[in-house]
């Protein structure tokens, strides 16, 4: 069992020790809103949304296990993850080769995150017959991750990922979600060969958007990480996507984190922007990693933006039409792992 599993009980008795501020109170209120959305079959999603089910279910769990719940936990949010991860966990919805992009249509997107959340979940299963499944779903669902990151692509778009797992391109939003995976995964004991990370942080690295030298270096030191190599500038969602995966792989310092942070710096989370609740996610804990005055300016900023925006049912629902396509537990999911910096629960998130 991980040192989280062990750990937790302690760790909660602190947390309710503590008087609930602003932010324990919506995060709880958010958590109940997603307990509220599981079906019969123990999915979690927009009652309308029908597409991506495993992935969300999926995104709803890690966004539960980051503020405290288990799947073990006789309560109602126990109780609801631990029939939600079964339903992740069904033989129907990973393919033979490990891939769990096909059957719910999330594509890689969906793969790592799905992979993301078993990583963080393993030894934290409901009982000993879901802690191998587990496992076993879980080592599966790595190698094919793997195995996409082998393919040649070529130049700049070697060491990532895209849609599917045999493109031969990569971006930056594809990426970021498996080399999470992988991290956590190996953070879990899971073998993942140290070339595979190293080669994930040098395409996000590529993905900075600037000139550069003779020698490849990038001159402009007020940038950041944008969607990929192809000369999109960066945006608040790619910017943090890129330093929170920087960081997640032990690159901690550097000239393309310190840009990445720094230019955030100078922005601020618009609830109203484009891909708010995904680059949310990536910019709170991202800054957080950063510490200092970067936690503190993103802490206040994210509070600020999420706060007055939760509705009554405890969700967050989004203006921007990609995002109001993925649902309000879509939302609701990233809004809680936005918030839940301050509770240092999954270890992929703990400096």
């Amino acid at each position: 069992m991980r040192l989280l599993a062990l750990l937790l009980p302690v760790l909660l008795v602190g947390v309710s020790a503590t008087p609930e501020d602003k932010t324990d109170i919506a995060v709880r209120r958010a958590v109940s809103f997603l307990v509220t959305q599981q079906d019969k079959e123990g999915a979690i999603q927009t009652q309308w949304q029908w597409a991506n089910r495993t992935a969300i279910t999926a995104m709803s769990i890690l966004a539960m296990a980051s503020v405290g719940h288990q799947p073990s936990d006789d309560s109602p949010e126990g109780r609801c993850m631990k029939k939600a991860l079964a339903f992740v966990l069904k033989p129907e919805h990973q393919d033979v080769d490990g891939y769990f992009g096909n059957a719910d249509g999330s594509r890689m997107y969906g793969h790592g995150i799905i992979t993301l959340t078993l990583a963080e979940l393993l030894g934290m299963g409901a009982d000993a017959s879901q802690d191998k499944l587990l496992t076993e779903r879980c080592k599966a669902a790595v190698q094919l991750i793997l195995r996409a990151q082998s393919v040649s692509k070529g130049g700049s778009d070697e060491g990532g990922w895209r849609y599917t797992p045999d493109a031969y391109d990569s971006d930056l939003s594809a990426s970021v979600w498996q080399v999470s995976a992988l991290r956590s995964a190996k953070n879990a004991g899971i073998e993942v060969p140290k070339g595979a990370i190293d080669r994930a942080v040098e395409y996000i690295k590529g993905t900075y958007y600037s000139s550069r030298d003779a020698s490849g270096k990038p001159t402009d030191l007020k940038s950041a990480t944008a969607y990929g190599v192809n000369g999109r500038a960066p945006v608040y969602s790619t910017a943090a996507a890129g330093l929170l995966s920087m960081q997640m792989c032990g690159k901690y310092e550097g000239m393309e984190v310190q840009a990445c942070a720094d230019w955030l710096m100078e922005r601020k989370p618009d609830p109203d922007g484009l891909w708010f609740y995904y680059g949310t996610y990536y910019y709170a804990q991202g800054m957080y990693q950063r510490g200092g005055k970067y936690a503190e300016a993103a802490k206040r900023n994210v509070e600020e933006a999420l706060l007055p925006r939760q509705a009554s049912d405890g969700s967050w629902s989004a203006t921007q039409h990609r995002e109001v396509e993925a649902g309000t537990v879509y939302c609701t999911s990233l809004g809680i792992l936005a918030l839940a910096v301050k509770y240092h629960f999954l270890p992929i998130y703990q400096r």
